[in-house]
């Protein structure tokens, strides 16, 4: 028990992965590391370089015809759920794709929201809540819908009716 307690066995003990009774050496920092460090470094921004073009954002024409006071409104749109962001954000759909029932509203809307290749996109019906609803009036004319796409499901976060003709 002596020499239990005199090799110091009631103080806690640190353990590592090394052996503490091999020295401590140093680890060589030559310049062959130097180099294999600093070609590997080129190597990940030639890589970024290359790879940055094709992550920009592109203007496909889609505002050509969109007013500047159009733009503003639709920027500025929100519902009590938030804003809606733009029309860019947002999907207009057609009359069979929404309807009214007892003062709330149904839309019929891709389930995913993105196109599995080879197949059919599946579209589901979903409740439109209350505060989704935007309360002023429609300038477009046409229905508009804003989902958000979540490992829950779809939810809508704004909606505006269009005139159904």
């Amino acid at each position: 028990m002596t020499n239990w307690i005199d090799s110091g066995g009631h103080e806690p003990r640190l353990y590592s992965a090394r052996s503490t009774n091999c020295k401590n050496q140093q680890r060589r920092t030559g310049s062959a590391a130097r180099r294999r460090s600093v070609a590997g470094l080129a190597c990940a921004l030639a890589l970024i370089t290359l790879a940055a073009p094709f992550g920009h954002a592109r203007d496909r024409g889609q505002f050509v015809n969109t007013s500047t006071e159009l733009k503003t409104w639709f920027d500025g749109l929100r519902s009590a759920k938030g804003p809606c962001c733009s029309d860019a954000d947002g999907s207009a759909i057609s009359d069979s794709d929404w309807e009214s029932k007892d003062g709330h509203y149904r839309v019929r809307i891709p389930r995913l929201g993105y196109v599995i290749e080879g197949r059919e996109q599946e579209f589901v019906w979903v409740d439109v809540p209350e505060e989704a609803v935007i309360s002023e009036p429609n300038r477009v004319g046409r229905t508009m819908v804003w989902p958000i796409y979540g490992y829950m499901g779809v939810t809508i976060r704004c909606f505006m009716p269009g005139s159904m003709t």
